[in-house]
């Protein structure tokens, strides 16, 4: 029995360290490889990576069907990572833009499998040994903080093309640690349609979920800018890598102990701490500060998204109705992680293209202090039912 479990545990952990080592190794650097490699504007860039958060908002609930019918949630994955590994590797192999286009489409489509089935799978593996997520999901912040350190570092000595065989091979990997994983799956599926009609009557969750699309969108963004900025402020590609190692690696520690400082605290203070540090961030990187002073501010991503992720989950375990609970995670997950960075990944590029990186991470830093007001109204509008809940 210990050995079945501890195969399944080192399973389900080698999963996340190697998926989110491979999307490390790919997406911080791609935009790069678009612009160097290729040669494509600031604007063809920022809709290449603007596909994918589209692409999964509409993919993700039909992954979830198929998971559903076939009851083969390991098979799912293994054949969509197969496949996503793959087609990214194919980018390599195409240089027109339109075709690129067609290609990251597909690419996306496949890839959008990835995250909620194997999230499907651990989320009924800990619920059923009375385990803690965050603490198979940290293997996953891990992976991509050192894949990003390792492929800026190669890159810098083999060129830019060396992230498509990193990802292709990480994600190969990958394919051996499901056959371990759990057989079962949670189900993904859930009556939309009742349950948004009724959190749409909840003007709370409306606040919710623009303030989650206006700090959310910047951070998902930079993940696809960030590597310009570096470069714009005297940065090499070893120096994104390091860049994001301090950035995506300081998210883990602040991921494990976020429940005891939100008990502390409270959820309300911690998402607006969070969006503040998140949104001078954004708006101190429009002053050029220099490349070593940028790298000694990364830290302030594990304040910003190690905080504002749990503290934005327990708000929905919180405050919405357990019969629409799987509903509101999804709509927060689709206006948050789909529309919020599709928008700022989009507009971003083309401010990138018509002025500079700089205007871009200002308006980052505007739309993050918009989100920040948002979570203000949102504490003032939750305040009254709290309080009069206790004096019951």
């Amino acid at each position: 029995m210990n050995k079945t479990f501890d195969q399944t545990s080192i399973s389900l952990k080698g999963f996340y360290l190697l998926f989110f080592f491979g999307l490390g190794s790919l997406f911080p650097l791609l935009g790069v490889y678009f612009k160097e490699e290729v040669g494509l504007s600031g604007t063809e860039i920022g809709t290449l990576m603007s596909i994918s958060p589209v692409v999964m908002i509409f993919a993700q609930p039909l992954w979830g069907m198929i998971t559903d019918f076939s009851r083969r949630p390991r098979s799912v994955l293994g054949l969509t990572l197969l496949l996503t590994a793959g087609l990214g590797y194919s980018i390599l192999l195409l240089d027109s833009y339109l075709w690129l286009l067609l290609l990251l489409i597909l690419f996306s489509f496949m890839q959008s499998a990835l995250v909620p089935v194997s999230d499907s799978i651990l989320l009924n593996y800990v619920q059923k040994e009375n385990k803690q997520y965050g603490n198979y999901r940290l293997f996953g912040a891990v992976g991509f903080a050192i894949a990003v350190y390792i492929a800026g570092r190669l890159a810098e000595t083999f060129g830019t093309q060396v992230i498509f065989y990193m990802f292709a091979a990480v994600l190969f990997l990958c394919i051996l640690f499901v056959f371990n994983m759990p057989k079962e799956n949670q189900s993904l599926k859930t009556d939309m349609k009742k349950g948004i009609d009724k959190l749409i009557k909840m003007p709370s969750f409306i606040i919710f979920l623009i303030a989650t699309f206006l700090v959310f969108g910047p951070i998902f963004a930079n993940n696809f800018y960030f590597g310009f900025y570096i470069q714009e402020t005297g940065g090499t590609l070893a120096g994104v890598g390091l860049a994001f190692l301090l950035a995506a690696g300081s998210e883990a520690p602040f991921m494990k102990f976020a429940g005891l400082t939100i008990k502390k605290w409270g959820m309300m203070q911690i998402m607006m701490f969070a969006a503040a540090v998140s949104a001078v961030r954004w708006t101190f990187y429009f002053f050029e500060p220099s490349f070593s002073i940028v790298l000694a501010t990364t830290i302030a991503q594990g304040f910003s998204v190690g905080l504002f992720i749990p503290a934005a989950m327990e708000y929905v375990r919180m405050y919405t109705p357990s019969e629409v609970r799987a509903t509101a995670v999804s709509l927060y997950s689709a206006v948050g992680n789909g529309l919020g960075s599709w928008f700022c990944t989009f507009v971003g590029g083309i401010i990138f293209d018509k002025f500079s990186i700089f205007y871009t991470y200002l308006f980052f830093g505007v739309l993050s202090f918009a989100g920040l007001l948002m979570v203000i109204i949102l504490s003032k509008m939750e305040q009254e039912p709290v309080l009069v809940h206790r004096s019951i």
